[in-house]
């Protein structure tokens, strides 16, 4: 692994794969650390001829941390939204947008291919309407437009979501992230108990940061919808989701695929919002078809 300045920002990446070989940028969700792309999943990628890159977003893992914007207010987020104003926030989607494409610039890298989940979905589509001219191809994976009306996530997802351990201990945190993935997989694709301790002893020991994931989550709510842009996109985009997706319904992928002229839609009965070690080559196969024909 190894961090450079990019838009301003120290961005934590790391490379899989010949470098001679098309680039393929891995973009991660809501306060999830580049290690939620799995290296296995990663060195499947790169097996098909990719230059992988995966990274830390701002205000997770090893990249820059926004600690002096304290805790974000989300009620005054809200009620600007219920006025039709801009509401203020540290950072938006996409500045997040623009860490990506900077990112590629300070490596030398004139063009690649894009790969989002969840909130990295919504920093990738970003990416598709304010620097279409890098992309070669986009995915958006378990992803939405931020379409008002499109149905939410469910309560209990929502909590998983809003909640945090009831303390700091290690077997306080790997009981509280077990039971969180169990709250958000669908029904084919139970978790692995040892998997997810795995990848959450991994983050833990890189860093921990709420206050990052809450001025995330205000950067999401903020900055709105993407549906009049999207319809201008001409990425040729491939859109994966969950039909059990609890925490971004798959209406949201849906709505995305619809929104994106002449997006391709790859619907996976009974996945929810995790990556199974299962469904690790077929969606890397999903990808890798999506862009070597792109």
């Amino acid at each position: 692994m190894a961090s450079i300045k990019a838009n301003g920002i120290e961005i934590e990446y790391e490379e899989f794969g010949d470098k001679s070989n098309p680039t393929l940028l891995l973009v991660m969700g809501l306060g999830m650390q580049m290690v939620g792309w799995p290296q296995d999943f990663c060195e499947m990628i790169a097996a098909k001829d990719f230059h992988v890159i995966r990274y830390d977003n701002r205000d997770t893992g090893l990249s820059t941390h926004f600690h002096d914007a304290g805790m974000p207010d989300m009620m005054a987020i809200g009620a600007a939204l219920m006025t039709g104003k801009k509401p203020n926030s540290s950072y938006y989607l996409n500045d997040m947008g623009h860490d990506a494409a900077g990112l590629l610039d300070a490596l030398d890298i004139e063009h690649a291919h894009v790969v989002g989940a969840s909130m990295g979905g919504m920093i990738v589509q970003d990416l598709a309407i304010n620097h279409s001219h890098r992309l070669l191809s986009m995915t958006s994976i378990m992803s939405t437009t931020g379409r008002q009306g499109l149905p939410q996530a469910t309560p209990e997802a929502m909590n998983v979501l809003m909640s945090r351990p009831e303390g700091d201990d290690e077997e306080t945190l790997l009981a509280h992230a077990y039971k969180s993935q169990q709250t958000i997989s669908g029904s084919k694709y139970p978790p692995i108990e040892e998997d997810v301790h795995a990848r959450t002893k991994e983050s833990m020991a890189r860093n921990v940061d709420p206050a990052g994931i809450a001025r995330q989550m205000a950067a999401i709510v903020a900055s709105g919808d993407r549906v009049a842009d999207l319809a201008n996109v001409d990425t040729p985009t491939l859109v994966i989701h969950g039909t059990e997706d609890p925490l971004v319904p798959v209406s949201g992928g849906e709505d995305t695929a619809k929104c994106i002229p002449n997006a391709k839609l790859e619907l996976i009965e009974g996945w929810g919002h995790t990556m199974p070690r299962v469904l690790w080559q077929p969606i890397a196969d999903m990808i890798t078809d999506h862009a070597a024909t792109a």
